[in-house]
């Protein structure tokens, strides 16, 4: 007994890195697959179809379920498209995990609108056009469901170069906090995962030396992928998650206790504020 029997679960772009890891993952402990991938280079160019069947095909040698679509998520008839096809193969959407990505990576002064535009839309309005779907066939069914959205610590931290990626992985972990708190009233589960592995999106990234490399292997970060779509997590949701390496950690937006001024109404002068940053009575410890 797998701990997804009778599950079905849509992974977009699942046809390489830790899309396939986490489709694997989800597909060995029983949930049927939808391998979405538009099967394009890592830049977004490009389409193809060998990627998604090469991991439905792996998927069903292992003896699981699994069936491809193509869509791009880019668009709300793609969204609409991708939950057809778990619909029409079997007959339902349990989970979903926004996994699809793309880089285009320039320092802020270097950014062309293009390579802003095409960047939101795969994370951000990508993430938009899969969920709508699949959130409200969820809420119609009335059975609750699970959907993981993919972030990252360039949006949650920060990163030279990627100010369009983290601009796009940011807004993707406000969307998910705001629709955990809507989700509840349905019994549909968001978390948000800020994952570390090598994949083609980050393998000439600068900063991996190769004892941190040997550290990253994709199929790491899925574990927690299958736990969160499992009852084992039925009565969290709306968390973030560090992954990688090995290290499980939840991220949080935390707000120091501050000082509040009491007179004058509690407007502050300049200097006053100046004071009590340097006494340490506003800003977070280091």
């Amino acid at each position: 007994m797998g701990l997804l029997d009778g599950k079905v679960a849509i992974v977009t772009g699942s046809g390489g890195g830790i899309g396939r890891q986490h489709a694997l993952a989800l597909a060995k402990e029983g949930a049927a697959i939808v391998v979405n991938d538009l099967g394009g280079a890592r830049d977004g160019s490009g389409a193809g179809h060998n990627m998604a069947d090469a991991v439905v095909e792996e998927i069903k040698a292992a003896g699981g379920e699994a069936v491809a679509n193509y869509d791009s998520v880019t668009t709300v008839e793609g969204g609409q498209s991708i939950l057809k096809s778990a619909l029409d193969s079997f007959e339902k959407a349990d989970i979903l995990v926004n996994n699809a990505g793309i880089l285009r990576d320039k320092s802020f002064a270097n950014t062309t609108e293009d390579l802003w535009d095409i960047v939101i839309n795969v994370h951000l309005k990508g993430t938009y056009c899969v969920s709508h779907a699949v959130y409200r066939h969820m809420k119609e069914r009335g059975e609750g469901g699970v959907i993981i959205n993919t972030s990252s610590t360039s949006g949650l931290n920060g990163n030279f170069g990627q100010c369009n990626y983290g601009a796009a992985k940011a807004g993707i972990a406000g969307f998910s906090r705001c629709l955990a708190i809507e989700g509840k009233k349905y019994g549909v589960r968001v978390f948000i995962l800020a994952p570390v592995a090598l994949t083609r999106l980050t393998e000439d990234l600068p900063g991996f030396d190769e004892k941190m490399r040997a550290t990253m292997n994709p199929a790491l970060v899925s574990p927690l992928v299958v736990y969160l779509a499992s009852d084992l997590a039925k009565d969290h949701t709306g968390k973030t998650f560090y992954v990688g390496h090995g290290r499980i950690a939840e991220m949080k937006v935390v707000t120091h206790t501050g000082i509040t001024k009491q007179e004058d109404g509690g407007l502050w002068t300049a200097g006053e504020i100046a004071a009590k940053m340097l006494a340490g009575e506003i800003l977070l410890p280091e």
